[in-house]
């Protein structure tokens, strides 16, 4: 099945040999996001709040290009310095998704890109 690769300038540019995301029939991975600002590339300045919600900012933008939205997720893993924010991602993530809500996972790693405290990727599906 051919592939296509989804790229957008309203999200961070790929900082690396990866795409922002990559389509496979009607299935899209989107590769992670963390809180960079897509005009400066630079993390994003306030708390955490601010990061999580640039980070969705990030992965909307992607799913976006790819012809959907943040609804179509099927599956969020949430990636955490400190999983002492695990409330606060759930009381942003609310501001960005109804239900029925994604399948999703919440890992606690030692450290992230850039020293980001939070990364996310998603599977969305269209259609």
């Amino acid at each position: 099945m051919p592939r296509k690769v989804i790229h957008t300038d309203k999200a961070p540019q790929a900082i690396g040999t990866y795409s922002q995301a990559v389509q496979v029939g009607d299935t899209v991975y989107l590769s992670g996001q963390i809180p960079l600002v897509p005009e400066s590339m630079e993390m994003v300045e306030g708390n955490m709040e601010a990061q999580i919600r640039q980070v969705f900012d990030n992965l909307a933008a992607v799913a976006a290009a790819a012809g959907g939205s943040l609804a179509d997720i099927a599956k969020l893993n949430i990636f955490l310095t400190d999983l002492g924010h695990f409330p606060l991602v759930n009381q942003v993530m609310a501001d960005y998704f109804q239900e029925p809500y994604p399948a999703r996972a919440a890992v606690g790693v030692a450290s992230l890109p850039k020293d980001a405290a939070v990364e996310m990727d998603a599977i969305l599906v269209l259609g």
